[in-house]
């Protein structure tokens, strides 16, 4: 079973997608479109202070009929973020997402943010753990 860290190394953006808490909330969806992310975290210089996403966005902008040009980030962001070390196993990761509903999990090291993990990432690594377990079951079986 591998850790968020590892899970973090296989990845193929290994940047921080940040953006400050006083960035509007359209500056954000560029960020989004750009990187090609569902969400992107918000920093104060090293400090995670929160996490903006497009659930962020559809439930306390559009829904709520304020501007994407004057609402700021840290207006509209999740403020309570949930986080996992970077030597927590996946299955536990996947867990937590679960029980939390949420879709994206920061990964610290020494109090630093070192990476996000998204549902889509977990996903995929607990179907190759499940299609290697497989395959070794097979191998065995068919000797």
């Amino acid at each position: 079973m591998k850790t968020a860290r590892q899970l973090l190394g296989e990845k193929q953006i290994h940047q921080l997608i940040s953006i400050p808490s006083g960035a509007t909330v359209f500056q954000a969806l560029q960020i989004f479109a750009e990187w090609n992310v569902g969400a992107a975290l918000v920093m104060d210089g090293n400090k995670l202070i929160g996490i903006f996403s497009e659930r962020d966005y559809a439930r306390r902008v559009v829904l709520l009929g304020r501007s994407t040009a004057t609402t700021l980030v840290n207006d509209v962001m999740t403020s309570q973020v949930v986080c996992v070390r970077a030597d927590t196993h996946t299955s536990e990761c996947l867990a937590l997402m679960t029980e939390r509903r949420i879709r994206h999990l920061p990964v610290k090291e020494d109090g630093e943010v070192i990476g996000v993990l998204s549902i889509g990432d977990l996903v995929r690594a607990t179907i190759a753990e499940q299609r290697f377990t497989i395959e070794q079951l097979e191998s065995y079986l068919y000797r």
